[in-house]
């Protein structure tokens, strides 16, 4: 929680230091836009699990990651042109709700297997995002956003790692490349529209 208030700070001073001085070039707006809606689908994705979970662990889990997710969403919402968020944010977000959902229904090992699956592929479209960003050039700030905020992710997919225990069956392995290809799909609709 903290982390999450810390970004919120930070990014409405990267906000209006950006806004100042430099106008954001229109792949770093595609860029932002694809991480938005990733970022809504998240924040859906947690209210999924928590909408069909009776189970007070994953309640817990899911409980702190949608703090950390929607602290992500107006971190970005915040740095981001409003007028250049995806027109398909809608369907991110029922597709997000649906993921948690499903997960969920089928109990706490399926939930942190999907959960391992989504943050496994957040984690390399925002290092491939921080690579194209110079440490030192004139979106540094924006780069240390997305770091933390791919930390952040990191921390999500590793604890779920976790509590799987490293049990995860065929059925979660054949889900884990089904989200991979969706969400490459997703990224690139986003980015587009």
């Amino acid at each position: 929680m903290k982390r999450s208030a810390e970004l919120q700070l930070q990014t409405r001073l990267i906000g209006a230091a950006n806004h100042a001085s430099h106008e954001l070039p229109p792949w770093l707006v595609a860029d932002l836009r694809a991480d938005h809606a990733g970022e809504a689908g998240a924040v859906m994705m947690y209210r999924g699990i928590l909408s069909v979970s009776k189970d007070p662990h994953v309640r817990a889990f899911a409980e702190r990651h949608l703090r950390t997710e929607c602290g992500h969403l107006a971190s970005i919402a915040e740095i981001m042109p409003a007028r250049s968020q995806t027109r398909l944010l809608p369907i991110w977000r029922m597709m997000g709700w649906l993921t948690g959902a499903l997960s969920a229904l089928l109990g706490p090992r399926a939930v942190f297997a999907n959960v391992q699956a989504v943050e496994t592929f957040v984690d390399h479209h925002y290092q491939e995002q921080i690579i194209r960003l110079s440490a030192e050039g004139p979106f540094a700030d924006v780069r240390q956003l997305l770091a933390d905020c791919r930390q952040d992710e990191i921390d999500h997919r590793d604890e779920a790692a976790g509590l799987t225990m490293g049990n995860v069956g065929h059925m979660a392995k054949c889900w884990q490349v089904l989200i991979a290809m969706k969400f490459k799909v997703a990224v690139w609709l986003a980015r587009k529209f």
